[in-house]
């Protein structure tokens, strides 16, 4: 099967990794996992400070399934647990130590589906994926009617999954990782790619190949052409990383924390790949990459459509751990005519401005370029989203928490990522990721 998407944003950005770029190493000293990163997820910790931990031992647990674990990507000691408001656990910090005896929880007899759900729970894999509807951590009791994995990556300076993939497993990790899938679902596993695995498909797997602009690469966009969600249906959905640990834990029992990094973005001075742990420290990755040019900057865990800004000093790496991305604050720049401004360096989708007919690479800042406003309905949403949905009604179904409605326009195939392109080029400047996140907790907690 051969999907080719035509609407979409693709973004012009500097600072791309360089075709056959090595991956180096970066020596970490601590991690920290971090639970508003799985939403759906109510954590409850598992461990205290000082605690003597493993690769794989757990440190937090989900209260209304306390089976689904979320553990440790090093063997050392739990250094802290951090709190935020009302006592909000925001992150559990393990610092890496040799001297620690723990074993690893190994998972071993995984044969039939009972199993290997019980196996992706307690290994934290199963945090690793994500659920249609709702976009949240699975529930492991639910009957699933496909699993869909995406090896494709459409996002700004996304540096391809299946070539990071292979850095850290092997075919046969992934075969394994389909197969124990398939034990789980009713249907089928399908694998959307970009055409770099028309010549080595995955056994077992329905292959898809997916062409066209951000964000064909999105799970949501590929479901809804190969096979939408409807009402009651569950799918769960995960990346070609997360295949292969999968597949990784089922041949050997162990979890596997390897991740491949992509530094990128117009305020690096070396873009490149470093091979790190998840949640690793974004300085120990970082590795003095960002340039000395005396301006503000604004590091973010992920791409600049749905990461998170983190502290290049003290902040961590972010779920799906894949990407670091690194561009101008923009609050120290004196503009003449500030966002009005002509310049053709400034980059934009509007054809008001030059830069939006320069076939060039640009250097974004941070800057919102505006002031939110009142909705403008002028159809600039769907330009953005190849899906057949009415997505300015639909945000507008979500803010006035209007239920039905919001079932009728779709609400259950997607997720907040798939509005990110949309809030790149909203001339009304609303956070729309946010509502849409906002509007799927709201049903659940509704519906369920």
């Amino acid at each position: 099967m051969k999907l080719k998407f035509r609407k979409g944003l693709n973004l012009s950005i500097k600072g791309g990794v360089p075709t056959g770029a090595a991956v180096s190493s970066a020596h970490v000293e601590c991690a920290a996992v971090c639970p508003d990163d799985f939403p759906g997820f109510m954590p409850k910790v598992a461990v205290k400070e000082g605690d003597a931990v493993a690769v794989g031992t757990p440190l937090l647990y989900d209260k209304r399934h306390p089976e689904v674990k979320l553990v440790s990507p090093l063997k050392g000691r739990v250094k802290a647990v951090v709190r935020g408001e009302r006592r909000k656990i925001e992150r559990v910090v393990v610092e890496a130590s040799d001297s620690v005896e723990v074993p690893s929880p190994k998972f071993s007899e995984i044969s039939d589906a009972a199993s290997v759900r019980k196996a992706l729970a307690e290994s934290g894999l199963l945090a690793f994926m994500r659920q249609r509807p709702y976009d949240i951590v699975p529930n492991p009791d639910e009957e699933v009617r496909d699993i869909f994995v995406t090896a494709l990556d459409t996002a700004p300076l996304a540096y391809p999954l299946t070539a990071s993939g292979a850095s850290l497993f092997e075919m046969a990790d992934y075969e394994s990782g389909v197969a124990a899938l398939s034990k789980i679902t009713i249907g089928k596993v399908y694998i959307c790619h970009g055409g770099d695995l028309a010549d080595r498909p995955v056994a077992g797997a329905e292959m898809v190949e997916v062409e066209g602009p951000h964000p064909s690469g999105n799970v949501s966009v590929q479901i809804a052409v190969i096979r939408p969600v409807d009402k009651g249906d569950v799918v769960w959905t995960l990346d070609f990383v997360t295949l292969g640990r999968i597949g990784r834990m089922m041949r050997t029992g162990f979890f596997s924390p390897a991740t491949v990094v992509a530094v990128v973005g117009p305020e690096v001075v070396l873009p490149g790949l470093v091979k790190t742990v998840v949640g690793a420290p974004v300085s120990s990755v970082m590795a003095d990459r960002i340039a000395h040019d005396g301006r503000h900057h604004r590091v973010i865990a992920g791409n600049v459509f749905t990461g998170t800004a983190v502290d290049g000093s003290t902040g961590f790496l972010h779920y799906p751990y894949r990407q670091i991305t690194v561009i101008a604050e923009g609050d120290d720049v004196d503009e003449f005519m500030g966002w009005a401004s002509f310049a053709p360096k400034k980059m934009s989708e509007s054809r008001s401005f030059p830069g939006h007919f320069i076939k060039r690479l640009f250097a974004p800042d941070a800057r919102l370029n505006g002031g939110r406003r009142a909705m403008i309905m002028s159809g600039e949403y769907d330009k953005t989203l190849p899906m057949d949905i009415l997505p300015e009604y639909l945000i507008k179904a979500i803010l006035s928490h209007n239920i039905e409605d919001m079932e009728k326009l779709g609400i259950y195939e997607i997720a907040p990522e798939d509005f990110a392109a949309a809030e790149y080029v909203d001339t009304s400047k609303l956070p729309l990721q946010q509502i849409v996140r906002d509007g799927l907790d709201y049903l659940r907690k509704e519906l369920e």
